[in-house]
């Protein structure tokens, strides 16, 4: 099986404000987010681990498993999208101009042109050598196989194995510290 977590809330969540690569860590609401992950999940077995070596990534991998023997690989392919120049800046729901508009209303628009910025087939490239290379042999083994990542991440992944076109790309969101089964 591949299953798919998104980490647990930050301040920055709380803000409204993008994170992309800057390592921000869980705050306390996270925390508990990822302690009653880990007792609602506590049954379903995973052999490995995946995930970002952001620390929001890191500790909710670390609380969800705490007292399972299963080992937490950290793969930079698996760190959020950068949002360049946007990093730290925030955002809502009715973001309606420029590129990072584009990115939230169109993002089979969306180019990369914010400043520094990682565009959606950069993401979807390194997401995808990712699952190709390390979760997918896995799981045609017979693993069952936990990836604990972010926001924007999480969504190429979920797009690419469910096949959506980019038009849905944010609908294949998953909200924190909430476990999706992919296959």
């Amino acid at each position: 099986m591949l299953y798919i977590m998104r980490h647990g809330k930050t301040d920055w969540n709380a803000l409204h404000k993008l994170q992309g690569r800057t390592d921000i860590p869980l705050n306390d609401e996270g925390r508990q987010m990822a302690h009653k992950a880990a007792e609602e999940y506590k049954d379903v077995h995973f052999d490995i681990c995946f995930c970002s070596p952001l620390v929001r990534a890191k500790e909710t991998a670390e609380i969800l498993l705490a007292g399972r023997d299963v080992p937490i690989v950290t793969d930079d392919r698996l760190l959020e999208m950068s949002f360049g120049d946007c990093d730290g800046m925030e955002y809502g729901i009715g973001v309606t101009k420029g590129p990072l508009g584009v990115l939230f209303a169109h993002p089979e628009e969306y180019d990369g042109s914010i400043g520094g910025a990682e565009s959606l087939d950069e993401l979807f490239a390194r997401t995808g050598e990712f699952l190709e290379e390390k979760a997918l042999p896995l799981v045609r083994e017979g693993k069952d196989v936990l990836i604990v990542g972010h926001g924007a991440m999480n969504s190429s992944i979920v797009s690419r194995m469910r096949g959506l076109p980019r038009a849905d790309f944010w609908k294949a969101g998953i909200e924190n510290c909430k476990l999706m089964k992919l296959l």
